[in-house]
């Protein structure tokens, strides 16, 4: 059963970094048409999403969506377990997602990552992460959603951890509202933390026949005080982690 299952995870690799690698081919074709930047990465939005959808069928995952998928722009903010969540949260979703700027530098993730709207920030860093405040602003401003993960790692604790509050201090100054996402896994070994990587994840999370995630898309929260989106949001998704838990453990 293991070699089967390793067997399952490195073809799935294969595939999906043949379908990204396609894709991403097809995206830098069409761009040669296109000479302004925001219409490149526009058009990268759109193939981002379409790579996620297929990839979803080649990883075999199962997701239980609860809610309604945002219809309006703002500030999406999510706990955080893995390197996954933004291909659970985007499968629809057209938004701006914050990544960690290691991620940059990963072999054609980096590369897809640049070229479809990613942000990218190094947290540990403040002129970095004035510098993805500045960029969140602009891009909030001209009516587009970002996605951002606010506690800033990644981990298995059973609710979320503090949130930073930086983005939402720009959602309550421009007036958009902060949408909660709740998104967890049924296998807790799903999750990326500590010092694990990429490749040595992947095969484990993806040599089983189906990864099963739950996703709760939550009311927009309307506010111009910071600490009232903070508290809300994580009120909110803390709530729903504590229900897919409680509902996996009882199945």
């Amino acid at each position: 059963m293991k070699i089967f299952n390793t067997l399952l995870a490195i073809v799935r690799l294969l595939l999906f970094a043949l379908v990204t690698l396609i894709i991403y081919g097809l995206l830098l074709i069409t761009n040669l048409f296109y000479k302004k930047r925001d219409k490149k990465i526009a058009r990268g939005i759109i193939y981002r999403r379409f790579i996620i959808r297929i990839l979803h069928y080649v990883l075999g995952t199962k997701i239980i969506v609860y809610g309604n998928e945002p219809k309006i722009s703002g500030l999406i903010v999510s706990n955080h377990r893995s390197y996954f969540d933004p291909l659970v949260i985007l499968k629809n979703v057209l938004a701006y997602p914050i990544a960690k700027k290691e991620v940059e530098s990963w072999p054609l993730i980096g590369s897809v990552c640049k070229t479809t709207g990613v942000i990218f920030v190094r947290r540990d860093n403040k002129n970095s992460r004035m510098e993805t405040l500045d960029k969140i602003n602009m891009i909030l401003e001209k009516g587009f959603s970002i996605l951002n993960t606010p506690e800033g790692t990644t981990h298995i604790k059973p609710i979320t951890i503090k949130f930073k509050p930086g983005a939402f201090v720009i959602a309550a100054q421009l007036g958009v509202p902060v949408i909660p996402v709740a998104i967890d896994y049924k296998n807790l070994s799903d999750a990326w933390i500590g010092d694990d990587t990429f490749i040595p994840h992947f095969l484990r999370c993806f040599g089983k026949w189906r990864t099963e995630i739950k996703i709760s898309f939550l009311e927009p929260i309307f506010s111009d005080n910071v600490d009232e989106l903070i508290a809300s949001s994580k009120k909110q998704i803390d709530s729903e982690l504590l229900r897919f838990r409680k509902e996996w453990e009882s199945a």
